[in-house]
């Protein structure tokens, strides 16, 4: 099954994240990220968090979560009720063409 998806995630996230990875002088993050086939309040169906090591979720340790998200396309199973790719592309459309990369 292929999927196009977006995740959106808030600069103080980013910034926790980044002052994180600092600190324990780490190379970067791994994240797991999630569909589901039903869509939240928000018409999201993709979230993303900090992965976990066995014994953290053993332990129940809360799950930082970094961003949502929904998946706008797919040649599976996806919520096709809830998709409005207009939204998508006017969101896209509203954002600076300026990558910091």
């Amino acid at each position: 099954m292929n999927n196009l998806a977006t995740l959106y995630i808030k600069a103080d996230v980013l910034k926790t994240l980044y002052d994180t990875i600092q600190k324990k002088g780490s190379k970067g993050v791994e994240l797991t990220i999630s569909t589901s086939d039903k869509n939240n309040d928000y018409n999201q169906n993709v979230s993303a968090w900090v992965s976990q090591s066995k014994e953290e979720r053993e332990a129940e340790k809360k799950k930082f979560y970094v961003g949502n998200g929904r998946v706008f396309w797919g040649d599976g199973v996806i919520p096709k009720n809830e998709i409005n790719t207009t939204n998508i592309i006017e969101d896209i459309e509203s954002e600076s063409t300026e990558l910091p990369f």
